[in-house]
């Protein structure tokens, strides 16, 4: 038999090359079999018109892209797909139209903007807190303002709120609170997978079931390729737990393969949310070693902040269906806590006009003063994500980020690679985690303010996928969120001119080439 590593290595290759066949890597390779298609026919058949259809394709390539550098797009975006049309004209506008037109869940978009519009109601009216807000704590007024204004995400008080550093401090929690809830129990997962983890979560929902908690459980549809059977919802639903799986990957190209669901939630009671980038597989929690030691991070939301998680949940779950019952599930505020801060759960949509999630990161960035701390799997950023935090640095802000020593995605770590140079230079301070893998999306600005969810510091999560997260403000939990930093830097090499410097001449070229891709992956 194979050993655990060659499996891994196996499983890590059939999910890259179904992510290709089901993805836009499939609508790339038609039609650049097209355009050579294309040429083929110009130069052999029509010969006699060649130099009227070049001159057209250059007329068409040259209306496009003065179109494009017209657009608001991300420069690198514009980049990118200039590389493109100027590599095959024709067919790398149809690919551009083809992936703007989101051909493949137009519907979905509908449904799912109706469902966030018809939901509004249930959100808490705040004119006298967002008015004693704006007079008290002038910092978190415009953030606040911006999440209510432009997706409806309400401030809470009264949220008590619990730091986990590691999966495994985050799975003990929640089987401890799943094993108290009464009325409902809510999970979505980018991943979930049969092991010691899911067993153990699969054992409470059973019982809860019979106890008469309403159980549901939301999971992306790449499960469905190499994690868990196809037919697993009908497994849980013989367990008498709902199931749904979101946009489940089928043999046909769309763009709807694109869009992940990236978010983990779960809700018990309405009372408690727990939230981060712990996904329910065993290498989560160390039981299975996959790039060194795992580190991830969660929080806990005790307190009436865990209506928005709820409702979070409700709206993507209702989605697909013609439901929309909310009021079983928020008909009773839970209990205050009595504790200080403020907290803004909220999430990241790719059917709206607001980049939510990377707008947080950048207000982060923008009013950070003395120090930001940042822990991100990823670093592929984007022009505007690029100079706010070399400017940050430029102005006199340590800025540290945390990444994977030990990478999971080598294509990943070339990027983040080629962006060493300039933020190395700029006097960001990296850092690279010694023991293997951080999986923790969490930033921290001046001990102040903290973000902890699911938003990767790369294209994919910033434009693409749905995603969450939980603002804190002032909570006591920033202690043991700046505490981990301070425990992690001493396990970490620290990133030093020299070694940017030292990069191999290959390592260089294989970043500068990938740049040119790097929003489409």
């Amino acid at each position: 038999m194979p050993d655990k590593q060659t499996s891994d290595r196996n499983t890590r290759s059939r999910r890259g090359l179904l992510s290709v066949i089901f993805g836009r890597g499939a609508v790339a390779l038609v039609l650049l079999l097209a355009q050579f298609g294309f040429v083929f026919v110009l130069f052999g058949r029509l010969q006699q018109y060649s130099v009227y259809v070049s001159g057209a394709v250059v007329v068409l390539s040259a209306v496009f892209l003065a179109y494009l550098l017209n657009t608001p797009s991300d420069p690198t975006v514009k980049l990118t797909w200039c590389f493109i049309v100027a590599l095959v004209p024709v067919f790398g506008i149809l690919l551009y139209l083809f992936i703007t037109f989101d051909v493949g869940h137009r519907a979905e978009q509908k449904v799912l903007l109706r469902a966030v519009q018809e939901s509004a109601g249930y959100m808490p009216r705040q004119e006298e807190l967002m008015a004693r807000i704006r007079e008290q704590e002038p910092e978190l007024a415009p953030i606040a303002r911006y999440l209510a204004d432009a997706n409806n995400y309400a401030v809470y008080e009264n949220t008590a709120v619990t730091y986990f550093p590691q999966g495994e401090a985050k799975y003990e929690a929640m089987l401890r609170e799943l094993e108290k809830a009464e009325r409902f129990i809510f999970l979505e997962y980018f991943i979930v997978e049969q092991g010691q983890m899911w067993d153990a979560v699969l054992e409470i929902l059973s019982r809860k079931v019979l106890e008469g908690v309403d159980v549901r459980v939301l999971y992306d549809g790449t499960c469905s390729l190499l994690r868990l059977p196809a037919s697993y919802p009908k497994t849980l639903q013989a367990l008498g737990i709902q199931c749904r799986v979101f946009a489940p990957i089928r043999p046909f190209i769309s763009t709807s393969y694109n869009n992940r669901d990236h978010r983990k939630i779960l809700v018990i009671d309405g009372k408690v949310g727990i939230t981060g980038g712990v996904n329910l597989a065993d290498e989560y929690i160390n039981r299975r070693e996959k790039f060194g030691h795992w580190k991830d991070a969660a929080v806990m939301l005790r307190g009436e902040a865990v209506r928005t998680m709820t409702l979070m949940f409700l709206r993507l779950w209702d989605a697909g269906t013609k439901e929309r019952i909310y009021e079983p599930y928020l008909d009773s505020p839970a209990a205050p806590e009595a504790t200080a801060g403020y907290v803004i759960p909220y999430g990241d949509s790719p059917f709206d006009e607001e980049r939510t999630g990377e707008m947080v990161y950048l207000d982060i960035i923008a009013n950070a003063r003395d120090y930001l701390y940042i822990m991100s799997p990823y670093l592929i950023l984007d022009n505007q994500m690029l100079t706010a935090l070399t400017f940050a640095a430029r102005r006199g802000v340590d800025v540290r980020i945390i990444l994977p020593g030990i990478p999971d995605k080598k294509y990943a770590n070339l990027l983040a690679k080629g962006h060493y140079k300039a933020l190395v230079g700029a006097g960001v301070k990296l850092y690279e985690y010694a023991p293997g893998f951080i999986h923790s999306k969490v930033f921290l600005c001046d001990g102040v303010k903290a973000v902890v969810g699911t938003v990767n510091l790369d294209y994919r999560s910033l434009y693409l996928n749905f995603e969450c997260g939980a603002f804190l403000y002032k909570v006591p939990a920033l202690r043991d969120i700046l505490a981990d930093f301070e425990d992690t830097f001493p396990r970490c090499h620290a990133v030093t001119a020299g070694d940017v410097a030292k990069q191999r001449l290959t390592t260089r070229l294989a970043a500068a080439v990938l740049k040119l891709a790097a929003p489409l992956m």
